[in-house]
């Protein structure tokens, strides 16, 4: 699909509620699970796991009624959050600039659409030539280049790489990455001087170029990449990594948001990023790897896949902490942290489990960005919440490069943790 934005092709919400319920007995779990696996009317943010959880569910229009009976029905505890999914779309929609803007103008009090922030990566990697510069990995399942910056002020130092954008929908990462990026150019604080000077710095704010344009064009909650497997599309490029692939937290059915590919690295997207991580974690001195997603207001590292400790839980633990101590600073906003698997939910073939082993990046962490776990903006964050999104999410950044310093992961006697 071409264009601008949303056509009359277009997905469109009207009236579709946003819920969230609460899961008290095996009983509801499995009823849930089953609506999820026979439903098409009602999109599950998350799977019912076990008793005690909350689930974000957004039910179509024409089966609300259905719905609010099931809850009476089964007696479940259940509150609507959002009354018309596409007000807020529409509400997004007056801080979407269009296509044709001049990358000179990139702010981040609105959102910008692919080719902007493209031509934007551009125009830093002509302003500043000594230290800025642009890195291509490949390309998209669609043609698009997958484009990175890379920050390099002085020879010899230990890298950073930070993803953003490889969930579609969740635009407020690639805002957070442009923004985390510009202050690391152009900042006069002295403690973001320093870690743009100190260290190399890899950013790629939009890892999927077509899924991310797709939710300009066609479809705002799109989540995957955009290549066809039979009746649907798009793979879960964060359940595409080779490290427990097909495992807890991921689907084999093609029309799932979470679906893992048809086998692992199975997507050109997933296969550019690893690709780049292989080659460079030992010529770039690779330390530290950062993905950007939303919502929850959590800070993570591995394993998703498993409960089992990683050999420097307590370190990464540690980092955690200090980086969420300094974000809540910033605004008050309130985050946890903790091991993938213990703070959001189980999860497999994950780009920062892969980073850690078998990549060998020592300090592999995820950001999921505001709001809350309850929010009723989920993935339409609006757009007055981006900088304060990004002066906080720095201040973490901060944080975290000070803490893994402390604890010698930039040494030189730091060896990679189970590279291959």
């Amino acid at each position: 699909m071409s264009g601008d934005v949303a056509g009359d092709s277009a997905a469109r919400y009207d009236h579709y509620r946003l819920y969230r319920v609460e899961l008290d007995t095996e009983d509801h779990v499995e009823l849930f699970q089953q609506l999820e696996a026979k439903s098409d009317s009602c999109t599950f943010y998350g799977h019912a796991r076990q008793p005690g959880q909350q689930l974000t569910i957004m039910v179509s229009a024409s089966k609300v009624a259905d719905f609010e009976d099931l809850l009476a029905l089964h007696a479940v505890n259940g509150r609507l959050l959002v009354r018309n999914m596409q007000q807020l779309i529409d509400r997004e929609a007056t801080t979407v600039k269009p296509i044709t803007t001049d990358p000179v103008e990139l702010d981040w009090q609105h959102y910008y659409q692919l080719e902007t922030i493209y031509a934007w990566m551009d125009m830093l990697s002509r302003r500043y030539p000594e230290f800025v510069s642009i890195v291509e990995i490949g390309k998209s399942y669609e043609g698009r280049p997958i484009k990175g910056v890379k920050l390099s002020r002085r020879p010899d130092n230990k890298a950073i790489v930070v993803e953003g954008g490889i969930h579609a929908r969740e635009w407020i990462s690639p805002a957070t990455a442009t923004f985390l990026l510009h202050e690391l150019i152009t900042s006069e604080d002295p403690t973001v001087r320093e870690i743009g000077t100190a260290y190399d710095w890899y950013f790629f704010p939009i890892v999927n170029p077509d899924g991310y344009r797709f939710t300009f064009t066609g479809d705002r909650l799109w989540r995957k990449n955009r290549k066809p497997y039979g009746l649907c599309r798009g793979v879960d490029l964060n359940r595409n990594f080779d490290s427990n692939w097909g495992g807890t937290g991921s689907s084999d059915d093609p029309c799932s948001y979470d679906f893992s590919g048809s086998d692992a690295f199975s997507e050109p997207e997933s296969i550019a990023l690893a690709d780049f991580l292989r080659a460079n974690i030992g010529p770039a001195r690779i330390r530290t790897y950062i993905a950007l997603h939303s919502y929850s207001q959590l800070l993570m590292f591995p394993y998703g896949h498993t409960a089992e400790k990683i050999p420097n839980y307590d370190d990464l633990q540690l980092i955690t902490d200090r980086a969420i101590e300094a974000l809540t600073a910033v605004n008050g906003t309130v985050y946890r942290g903790g091991s993938k698997h213990e703070t959001i939910y189980p999860s497999s073939g994950g780009s920062i489990d892969w980073a850690y082993r078998p990549g060998g990046v020592p300090v592999s962490l995820t950001f999921e960005l505001r709001g809350p776990p309850d929010s009723t903006d989920m993935f339409i964050l609006p757009a007055d919440q981006i900088l304060p999104v990004g002066r906080e999410t720095l201040a973490a950044f901060v944080a975290i490069v000070r803490e893994a310093a402390r604890l010698g992961y930039y040494d030189d006697s730091v060896k990679v943790i189970g590279a291959k």
